[in-house]
């Protein structure tokens, strides 16, 4: 069956987070990356500040499903969903989750704070609106989830592969408490497309030291700077 399962994303143009194909170059290396120079709602913030706000709760109808990883070459640990039939509601919008992945240290700021490492899920709706839920994660007790994931972390960039007889739930990646900071912004890596509404959860979770390390060592630093709020409106749930 066509499109039974995810793609990995590929770039045309290579990009790095370093060097002269660094974050700040990245609006010059293809016509198709302009938003990453010219954008003016782009990701990542820092939140320095938010206005309280009646917003609806955030419902995750998460499920286990087969675990099909993926070494993209700029994130070590990517899992990819094709109709994962993984729901993120918000009010009267539903968004299918499309994939999850790892930056270290996190890429969000909290009132100045940087994290040791932030995951993002990604989820589209039926009209292509993209959200993006980060949560946040610091040193602590180990994840049995995240323990599963770096157990299958390919070490080498390369074709996505699905691991026989291996399922994750996203919803175990989740903390309990789900309140969160809700901004619009954009995709944090080339072509750094905006209309992107982010939900930055205010708990995070916790991950032992020795997985942060492990991660450490294939990547080192994937994070692209915090950008300018030009007059963006950060909103949090009360």
């Amino acid at each position: 069956m066509q499109n039974a399962r995810p793609v990995s994303t590929t770039w045309k143009t290579a990009w790095s987070y370093e060097g002269p194909k660094g974050p700040e170059h990245w609006g010059d290396l293809d016509p198709g990356y302009s938003p990453c120079k010219e954008g003016k709602e782009q990701s990542p913030i820092d939140i320095q500040s938010a206005e309280k706000a009646d917003l609806p709760a955030l419902q995750f109808e998460y499920k286990n499903g087969p675990l099909n990883i993926i070494n993209n070459g700029y994130t070590a640990v990517r899992v990819d969903y094709a109709h994962s039939g993984n729901f993120l509601v918000v009010g009267e919008k539903r968004y299918e989750l499309t994939q999850f992945h790892f930056h270290r240290p996190s890429e969000e700021y909290i009132f100045g704070k940087q994290y040791d490492m932030v995951l993002h899920l990604m989820h589209k709706d039926s009209d292509g609106k993209v959200a993006g839920v980060a949560v946040l994660l610091e040193a602590g007790s180990a994840n049995p989830t995240v323990q599963q994931l770096w157990k299958y972390m390919p070490q080498t960039p390369g074709d996505m592969h699905e691991i026989a007889g291996a399922e994750v739930n996203p919803a175990d990646l989740l903390p309990h408490n789900t309140g969160y900071y809700m901004y619009m912004g954009s995709q944090t890596a080339p072509p750094c497309t905006e209309g992107v509404t982010w939900f930055v959860l205010k708990t995070p979770m916790q991950v032992s030291e020795e997985q942060i390390n492990a991660f450490a060592k294939l990547y080192p630093h994937d994070v692209r700077p915090v950008q300018p709020l030009n007059g963006r409106v950060v909103k949090e749930s009360r």
